[in-house]
């Protein structure tokens, strides 16, 4: 059963690759949907996939890339948009 979750990271979550890392993890993982860096510093990111993949996913978000420095990551469960892959959204 694929799960849709909207994702916000807080912490120092731009400028170290935190959105091309999400891509190549979920790539991976098989989820789909998208990253998109949001203007207050967080990162805002759309995901699809079943429990596992999400799961093995919020574990990576929590992490993120090396120079990441993650404080905190929110979870909402929301409706299916059916991604057909993973975008990194530039502005």
């Amino acid at each position: 059963m694929t799960t849709h979750l909207k994702i916000t990271i807080k912490g120092r979550v731009q400028g170290v690759f935190y959105r091309a890392s999400t891509k190549a993890v979920a790539d991976q993982l098989g989820v789909k949907g998208i990253v998109k860096n949001l203007p207050d510093g967080d990162v805002f990111i759309e995901a699809e996939g079943d429990k596992m993949s999400l799961g093995m996913f919020l574990d990576w978000c929590r992490e993120g890339p090396e120079n990441a420095e993650v404080t905190s990551v929110e979870t909402n469960e929301g409706e299916l948009k059916n991604y057909r892959n993973f975008e990194v959204i530039k502005r």
